[in-house]
């Protein structure tokens, strides 16, 4: 993510059109866009401040108004699959994508690997295994 500029920048770009610049020669002086010099003003007249606003911070998601109901289904039936789930929420009028419920629950901690009965079947009638050289019995002599 790309760091703010500095406060030393924007009291200058402020300054410039406090004494009369516009906001596109601030910008074009100073070597910035024209919108952040516009955006910089507008919020420098409404808050009186000059500073970055915070970056990052928390994501807001739906589905933690739905967290105990999440985690009481992954814990009653370990093996429910993300689509199960989405069903399931649709049906209390939360409409979310299944990949939504697996990168939150992943989030909140919850990781799941694959199990001996979640794999896939091998195709039928084939063997599990070549036969090694050992196995096979050794050819007899017609002589």
């Amino acid at each position: 993510m790309p760091r703010s500029y500095s406060l030393d920048l924007r009291e200058r770009i402020a300054r410039f059109v406090e004494s009369g610049g516009s906001r596109h020669a601030a910008a074009a002086h100073f070597g910035v866009s024209v919108s952040f010099a516009v955006k910089l003003m507008a919020a420098y007249r409404q808050t009186g401040s000059l500073k970055a606003k915070p970056a990052g911070g928390w994501r807001y998601s739906k589905l933690d108004a739905h967290s105990d109901f999440l985690i009481r289904r992954v814990a009653e039936k370990d093996d429910i699959t993300m689509p199960e789930l989405a069903a399931e929420l649709a049906e209390q009028e939360t409409v979310v994508d299944p990949s939504s419920i697996s990168r939150w629950l992943i989030r909140n901690g919850y990781r799941f690997k694959k199990n001996a009965a979640g794999q896939r079947a091998g195709p039928a009638g084939r063997r599990s295994r070549t036969p090694d050289l050992d196995d096979q019995a050794p050819a007899q002599d017609a002589a």
